[in-house]
């Protein structure tokens, strides 16, 4: 079997969910099941018709309900989408303990520490349900050391200059 790793996709610059979905679409072309569960993406792409051609090798979830961006919601809104992270992330927790795919995608999953919903020691747990062989990639903003400690390989994006 091979040994999954643990990849952290980081840093101010753009380009850290393409380069993910970059590696999910080489996975499903090596015959490789892949699933993507999106976070605090204000325009998910839940009903694009393009994502539905890439099943069933990839599966796409978003669970929030809003489609404004998180700060932006009231507190009642934010409440409702807590959750509605916590059950997408419960869901991830699942597909690694019991192997449901050979990659997995926690994209803006990082951003979830920024913005208090989740705890280090929250993402460390669901991270030690991973099986052996999935592969699990993180992408977000901020990397704190605590973090960064959590995986294998780190890549940092970072932005050069702004015209």
């Amino acid at each position: 079997m091979n040994q999954g790793m643990i990849h952290i996709y980081s840093g101010d610059g753009h380009g850290k969910t393409p380069a993910a979905w970059g590696e999910a679409l080489q996975a499903a072309s090596e015959g490789k099941e892949v699933v993507i569960i999106q976070f605090l993406k204000c325009r998910g792409l839940q009903d694009s018709e393009f994502l539905k051609r890439l099943e069933p090798e990839i599966k796409f979830f978003r669970f929030e309900k809003s489609q404004a961006e998180f700060k932006s919601l009231s507190d009642a809104e934010k409440a409702e989408e807590v959750m509605n992270m916590k059950n997408g992330l419960n869901f991830g927790k699942k597909v690694l303990a019991t192997g449901g795919c050979d990659l997995l995608i926690l994209d803006e999953v990082l951003g979830l520490i920024d913005v208090g919903i989740i705890s280090v020691e929250d993402l460390k747990t669901l991270i030690e349900a991973k099986q052996e062989e999935t592969t699990l990639i993180m992408t977000g903003i901020q990397l704190s050391d605590e973090v960064c400690a959590l995986a294998d390989e780190v890549s940092k994006i970072e932005r050069i200059s702004m015209k």
